[in-house]
């Protein structure tokens, strides 16, 4: 579970947000815009993101609040699954990341693994919808959905990119450190057992 001052900062800047996407009067505008900096506030008190960089995160976002979607594209072969180095922190994860806008999941998840390892893939099953602030994941400023994306190889060879500078394929013993934001060791042990019984239904929260 994520820290309670994280949540109640979400939750906060949420409220601060849909405020902001329907209100006309002046007065509710900057009451809006007041909530939004006390949500930066309370997360630049406890990270090391400063206040400034915060509320202009925070004010990127436009529209009604709803969670950011992530997929991680989960390729199996000779019962090894498929991760790549990010160099940001130099763990391992699932390839993947954000879903554009106009990307269907299937879309975004064989792109993000061809981007990031060098294969080419077939969606062919959503083996997971994961509520991240409920999985044991480092606190980060923004509320998402993880989808965990089952894909069979079709093509492609292994080639790092921008972000990444490792791709291997690992035995379920064998799972080097990870990059927790991302992708955490209960998770891929999970993942495996959907490898071995391909009948279990799709996990969700």
């Amino acid at each position: 579970m994520i820290p309670k001052w994280l949540d109640w900062a979400q939750r906060l800047n949420a409220v601060a947000q849909n405020g902001l996407t329907y209100a006309t009067n002046p007065y509710d505008i900057e009451r809006f815009n007041q909530i939004r900096e006390i949500a930066a506030e309370v997360i630049a008190e406890h990270s090391d993101v400063p206040f400034e960089r915060t509320l202009d995160l925070l004010a990127r976002e436009d529209g009604y609040m709803t969670p950011k979607i992530d997929v991680r594209g989960v390729v199996f072969q000779d019962d090894k699954i498929l991760l790549v180095k990010e160099k940001v922190d130099g763990g391992w994860t699932l390839p993947g990341g954000w879903v554009d806008i106009g990307d269907s999941p299937s879309d975004a998840v064989t792109r993000e693994i061809r981007e990031e390892s060098g294969y080419k893939t077939r969606a062919v099953k959503m083996l997971a919808v994961l509520d991240r602030n409920k999985h044991g994941h480092p606190a980060f400023i923004y509320h998402l959905y993880k989808l965990f994306i089952l894909c069979e190889l079709t093509g492609g060879a292994p080639c790092c990119s921008i972000e990444t500078d490792g791709v291997e394929f690992f035995a379920e013993d064998e799972i080097p450190n990870l990059s927790v934001g991302r992708v955490t060791r209960e998770q891929i042990a999970r993942l495996f057992e959907h490898h071995r019984n391909p009948d279990l239904p799709t996990d969700f929260d």
